[in-house]
């Protein structure tokens, strides 16, 4: 009688844990097609801005921002975001200050003030060779980047290297006594001239 007695207990007990399992496994199911779902918008989005159509608006938005924008050359390394947005704040409001760094954080010696408004570009310009913290600085309008224009320009031949062309050895034009690429050095004459 007692072993059925915790037969039916172990019944029940594995019955309640085979409940709470299922229980928590439609709850990790619900968060998995949430996640899903997520994820699939996430996907969405970046597809949309790879897309060559969403990437025309955001080169249309990135011209639009750098037609209110200016670039300052010969900016002091000491210079804060805070000072340059003083001396242009007479041109217009200004939207945002960056000042470019290198890789170690130190100034690069140019910045670009961004304006609210296209106007404030043909007022700042008027702030060209004016002076902060001792240095002329330089403004110009802010050109736009269009990605893969950098200019490539190949490489000259060496006249004096070996070219090898189907198997066969081509010589160099002329030969330079001094090694390949060295320029000949002129010396002084080895007897002496006081009048040379």
């Amino acid at each position: 009688m007692e072993g059925d007695d915790m037969d039916m207990i172990e019944t029940e007990n594995k019955q309640v844990e085979l409940d709470d399992m299922k229980i928590r496994l439609k709850e990790m199911e619900e968060e998995a097609t949430a996640l899903r779902q997520m994820h699939a918008k996430v996907g969405n989005e970046m597809a949309s801005k790879q897309d060559p159509a969403a990437g025309g608006s955001s080169l249309a938005n990135r011209e639009e921002v750098d037609s209110r924008s200016v670039f300052v050359g010969n900016v002091d390394y000491s210079c804060t975001p805070e000072e340059v947005q003083q001396h242009f704040q007479s041109c217009g409001t200004v939207n945002r200050v960056t000042i470019r760094t290198d890789k170690f954080g130190q100034p690069k010696g140019y910045a670009y003030v961004e304006f609210l408004q296209s106007e404030a570009v043909q007022e700042a310009l008027h702030l060209n060779e004016s002076e902060l913290h001792g240095r002329q600085l330089k403004v110009t309008v802010k050109r736009t980047n269009v990605p893969g224009m950098k200019q490539h320009r190949p490489r000259r031949p060496n006249p004096f290297m070996v070219y090898q062309s189907r198997g066969a050895i081509i010589p160099p034009f002329l030969y330079s006594p001094y090694g390949y690429g060295k320029i000949p050095r002129f010396r002084m004459p080895m007897r002496y001239s006081p009048y040379y």
